[in-house]
């Protein structure tokens, strides 16, 4: 015992003289409401999805009273997004159709940016952690190009607008099925027989976002 108390007495100096190191390592990513605003998004901060576009083209009158039919006709979009919020995105979304009356048709082609607003709820009450079902709505501004048909062969480009709303249906993660309404509006294109047109539509929509 002597010996053994005597081996410690000798290490005193030396423990006392030397260098500790050591590291506090960040297991937690964010605090408080930042963390709240982005439990989802700073997991899944992009995504890229496809929909199905079934327009219902409004009627047309000319200032001749003229009338054209609107017509249902269908298209698809591509999109790209990203998450500042799990409450909040941003969106360039491109879609392609023809829009067709009675007598005529024209070809449009439209990208939009949009900003939605999604109800994820389960970022702030952690009961609904589980959320699957998530509303939004949003608006859309951009540019349509349209190119005539059947009266002349003409384009022209124009500003267009959008307000949208609907359902995501997330099965897990990183698959969303996407239900959704929009609301179509391109501002009167410089085209013969469509001056004093303003093309809109009704749209029912569904796809598929995929969250990376």
């Amino acid at each position: 015992m002597k010996k053994l108390l005597v081996c410690l007495f000798c290490l005193v100096p030396f423990v006392a003289n030397a260098d500790i190191t050591y590291r506090v390592q960040k297991t937690w990513k964010g605090e408080g409401a930042d963390a709240a605003r982005e439990a989802y998004a700073s997991k899944h901060r992009f995504y890229a999805g496809g929909m199905y576009d079934f327009s219902m083209w409004q009627d047309y009158t000319s200032d001749s009273n003229i009338t054209a039919d609107g017509r249902d006709t269908s298209g698809f979009d591509v999109m790209l997004g990203i998450r500042l919020f799990d409450t909040f995105r941003i969106e360039a979304d491109y879609f392609g159709a023809k829009a067709k009356w009675s007598t005529f048709s024209i070809n449009t082609n439209t990208a939009f940016l949009n900003m939605i607003v999604d109800a994820r709820i389960d970022s702030i009450y952690r009961m609904f952690y589980k959320q699957k079902l998530v509303p939004y709505v949003g608006a859309g501004i951009g540019a349509t190009w349209l190119s005539g048909q059947d009266i002349t062969v003409d384009s022209d480009t124009v500003a267009s607008f959008a307000a949208l709303a609907g359902l995501g249906i997330e099965f897990g993660e990183r698959f969303t099925l996407d239900i959704g309404y929009r609301y179509v509006y391109m501002l009167k294109p410089g085209i013969d027989g469509f001056r004093d047109m303003a093309p809109n539509a009704n749209q029912v929509r569904i796809g598929a976002r995929i969250n990376f």
